[in-house]
């Protein structure tokens, strides 16, 4: 498990799927704007929920996000799109509602860079996200992204084209914070 002062990153629990099917995807409005794919119907239960519990993968690392110090289930976060040959990887969370706004999304960054960076050895990070998504935004500013580009009406989301930007951070710009720590499970 990695984890630090406010939030930890553990592997998905059947027992999470039912929680963050409901209160992640079956947000028709904001899944379609976290997920580049068109939204569908997806039943819980079954292996094509996106929040299924799946073997260990080379290209992907999801986790559920829980807060600390109760273990409370928050939401998930990956890194996706894994490129062992270039060493990247892209980065992405989500919330649940409930838990939004209280600064969870920086500590959430921060200990996937550690994993992508320290645990993975990857050299760049990147994230892909609508411009209108000001607390990603600025999560992964405040953990040390750098705002690379804006690509002008580039992804449909929830009835329109919208614009995406892209967010780089690289391994020697990364700083850990001090509270990070990792324990085996």
């Amino acid at each position: 498990m990695l984890h630090n002062s406010k939030v930890a990153l553990r592997a998905r629990h059947d027992a999470d799927v039912p929680v963050l099917q409901a209160e992640l995807y079956d947000d028709v409005a904001t899944r379609s704007r976290a997920d580049s794919r068109p939204w569908q119907p997806v039943s819980p239960g079954t292996a094509w929920s996106p929040y299924a519990v799946a073997a260990p993968s080379d290209e992907a690392a999801c986790f559920s996000v829980t807060t600390l110090p109760s273990g409370d289930l928050a939401g998930e976060a990956l890194l996706w799109g894994i490129d062992t040959h270039n060493r990247t990887a892209h980065l992405g969370l989500a919330l649940r509602p409930a838990l939004r706004g209280r600064g969870l999304a920086r500590e959430v960054v921060a200990l996937l860079c550690h994993y992508g960076f320290t645990v993975r050895g990857l050299h760049r990070l990147q994230i892909d996200t609508l411009a209108e998504n000001l607390p990603m935004i600025a999560a992964a500013t405040r953990a040390g992204f750098t705002l690379e580009g804006t690509l002008r009406r580039s992804a449909w989301a929830y009835g329109a084209h919208r614009d995406e930007v892209v967010l780089g951070l690289l391994a020697e710009e990364w700083t850990a914070p001090a509270d990070l720590a990792s324990d085996r499970v």
